[in-house]
């Protein structure tokens, strides 16, 4: 069962040969940098699921030397940006593009494994329930002891929508998709991690009604 390809659900992106270029990316990749680095490992392995374009790996990576970093995307079409962004850049810690689904059951990236951190920017909103299930349950599996699972985008919390725009998003992506939609952090999440031996670290307030959350495995 694959995930929406990103391009697709949420904007309009340009492309440029087989690069694609999003808007949102442009506007929100400084931030979530800083954020990463603030709260994750900045050595290792990690891994990045969902990786859309292929823009946020190029990023997060150049500010990160003395990580590796293996990102891709089951989409095709998203795949080929990621290869092309990924020459472009020439970085010596950034790798892909891989395939993996989370939404499919036991998805393997054991070859790579253990991970320091697994990464998700903007995915599990767009995406069946299963994609975040699958996610946790990875990560949980994947993850060395105290390696760490991040997160971006919209949450609700304790059942309410932290802004009236994130509520109307939320409408929104339930009128594409009835299996999308805004996840509750505490309702939703929390009890994922619980299941998969993680647990809340930090939780970052970010622009535009978005948030960084943060996972370390027990």
């Amino acid at each position: 069962m694959n995930t929406p390809p990103k391009e697709t659900a949420l904007e309009q992106r340009g492309a440029e040969g087989a690069k694609l270029v999003s808007p949102s990316t442009a506007r929100n990749r400084d931030v979530i940098r800083d954020a990463f680095l603030a709260t994750m490992p900045q050595e290792g392995t990690i891994l990045e699921v969902g990786g859309g374009t292929g823009e946020h790996a190029v990023h997060l990576a150049s500010a990160l030397p003395e990580a590796s970093w293996f990102t891709g995307d089951p989409d095709e079409t998203t795949r080929a940006s990621i290869a092309a962004w990924i020459a472009e850049a020439g970085l010596d810690n950034l790798q892909g593009p891989h395939a993996i689904d989370v939404a499919v059951r036991d998805w393997d990236a054991s070859l790579a494994a253990p991970f320091d951190g697994v990464v998700s920017i903007n995915m599990i909103h767009i995406a069946p329930f299963a994609a975040a299930e699958g996610l946790f349950a990875g990560a949980g599996r994947l993850l060395r002891p105290g390696g760490k699972l991040f997160l971006y985008g919209p949450f609700s919390r304790n059942g309410v929508h932290t802004a009236a725009s994130n509520e109307a998003f939320d409408q929104s992506l339930k009128s594409r998709d009835a299996r999308w939609g805004v996840r509750d952090l505490e309702r939703d999440i929390a009890p994922l991690a619980q299941k998969n031996f993680l647990s809340l670290e930090e939780v970052v307030e970010m622009p535009a009604n978005n948030f960084s959350v943060i996972f370390r495995k027990n």
